[in-house]
């Protein structure tokens, strides 16, 4: 983050990362992240990262572990797509395990984009189990995410999903409306 900040930001966010072992402290910082970190993408990140994610991540990575995953959840539930985004993006790198499901699946139910492309990331590919996982990448293929965003498609893709997939595809070929591309990496290797 020393490389994306300025220095004032960066000595803003040391303050801010010392507070955020506060619950109570994370909680008035992480709606905020955008408005003083920045919205843009975070140049060397994975696809979609912007600097307010990371600085969001960085932020619960600071809570108490125990109270991690309900913290999470409630900033996840309390905040708008930008701080729901923070909390999908984060999931992977904190001391939750499968206490996140349910708001992967949340961002799911959703038809924003910029939540299904984060909910499909490496954390959907730990704890989904295979049936939610299928779904997931059907309505990544739905909305129109591109499936390059699904961590653990290569390994997890099977002859089911291909088969939903075409389905998919054959009701939107009968529907006169195109075929997303991707779904060619669906194929079973």
């Amino acid at each position: 983050m020393h490389r994306v900040l300025d220095p004032q930001l960066t000595e803003r966010l040391a303050t801010d990362l010392a507070e955020a072992a506060d619950p109570a402290a994370l909680l008035r910082r992480f709606p905020a992240a955008g408005r003083r970190y920045g919205r843009g993408l975070l140049p060397g990140a994975p696809d979609g990262w912007r600097v307010e994610d990371a600085v969001r991540t960085l932020l619960l990575l600071r809570l108490p572990p125990d109270e991690t995953a309900a913290v999470a959840e409630r900033v996840y539930r309390e905040g708008d797509a930008a701080e729901r985004r923070g909390v999908l993006r984060a999931l992977p790198h904190l001391p939750v395990g499968p206490a996140g499901v349910e708001l992967v699946r949340d961002a799911l139910r959703a038809n924003d984009p910029r939540l299904v492309e984060a909910a499909v990331g490496p954390y959907a590919a730990r704890h989904l189990d295979q049936p939610a996982w299928r779904q997931a990448v059907l309505k990544c293929l739905f909305i129109e995410v591109p499936l390059r965003a699904v961590a653990g498609l290569a390994d997890r893709r099977d002859a089911e999903l291909a088969a939903l997939a075409e389905g998919l595809a054959a009701e939107r070929r009968a529907a006169g409306r195109t075929v997303p591309a991707d779904l060619a990496l669906i194929a079973p290797g």
